[in-house]
């Protein structure tokens, strides 16, 4: 069996299918215990920040595009090929091209990115619309007149 059928999981669901998704990339892994590339470290810097630090050694501004499409961020690297090539006698500075996928929680809003050092820097938060976040609800007393009580003479 090289597969899972997750069908019977969501007959009866509606909306679930980004959970749908997530489970099904996570299983299609294969055991694939290679190192990614390119390195990356998530942060988290507050309940509502987070940052995620990817080491694009040798990548210019120009070479790298992030975009963020429903609730995925995608960073992409591609070299631009020199005009005047270099004759390497040894390259261990990787500059292949490369696709970084990220599936962000909800409401996760991508504040910018930075490139300094060979890091690229993508900085996250949370903002949860005002509809969403918890409100207090006043408890009012009751408008309906109180008994008349009667004094003992």
């Amino acid at each position: 069996m090289t597969g899972l059928d997750l069908t019977p999981l969501f007959r009866s669901t509606v909306g679930y299918d980004r959970v749908s998704r997530l489970l099904e990339s996570a299983l299609s892994d294969n055991g694939n215990a290679t190192t990614p590339y390119p390195p990356y470290n998530i942060e988290k810097l507050s309940d509502d920040a987070y940052r995620i630090v990817m080491a694009v050694a040798g990548f210019s501004e120009e070479d790298i595009v992030i975009t963020v499409k429903e609730s995925m961020l995608i960073v992409e690297g591609r070299i631009t090929e020199k005009a005047d090539e270099v004759r390497y006698l040894h390259r261990g500075i990787a500059g292949r091209a490369f696709e970084r996928r990220f599936d962000l929680a909800d409401h996760i809003k991508v504040d910018g990115a930075t490139l300094e050092n060979g890091l690229l820097v993508v900085d996250l938060r949370r903002e949860i619309p005002e509809a969403l976040k918890p409100r207090k609800i006043d408890i009012k007393t009751s408008s309906r007149p109180k008994a008349l009580t009667k004094k003992a003479a």
